[in-house]
């Protein structure tokens, strides 16, 4: 990942407008500030979520509330509560997918 030069930048996230992306099961919420090629969200999955693909792009990813299941397609599975994250390399061996049975709040960048 590669920052693009830009100011110093605040985000109010409440002042972001959300965009809905449904799942195989419930929905995610996103709000998304894109600068150059990297996102930065906040995204939201509602209580029984499930991802309806398999994802395999990079991520920084970082559990702010809830509880998230992170399966990967060879079948590992990893649980991550508050306070926990992952990191996973652009079309790694990682090909993985999100699910949460409470619901989760997550800070991405990607």
């Amino acid at each position: 990942m590669k920052l693009p030069s830009l100011a110093f930048t605040v985000t109010d996230w409440k002042d972001v407008p959300p965009t809905r992306h449904p799942g195989e099961r419930g929905d995610a919420l996103w709000r998304t500030l894109t600068l150059g090629d990297v996102r930065v969200r906040v995204v939201e999955y509602s209580p029984g979520y499930i991802a309806d693909h398999w994802c395999n792009r990079g991520h920084v990813l970082y559990v702010v509330a809830g509880e998230l299941i992170t399966e990967l397609e060879d079948g590992r599975t990893f649980t991550l509560t508050p306070g926990m994250s992952y990191q996973v390399s652009d079309h790694g061996d990682a090909a993985h997918r999100s699910t949460t049975a409470t619901g989760a709040t997550l800070f991405v960048v990607d």
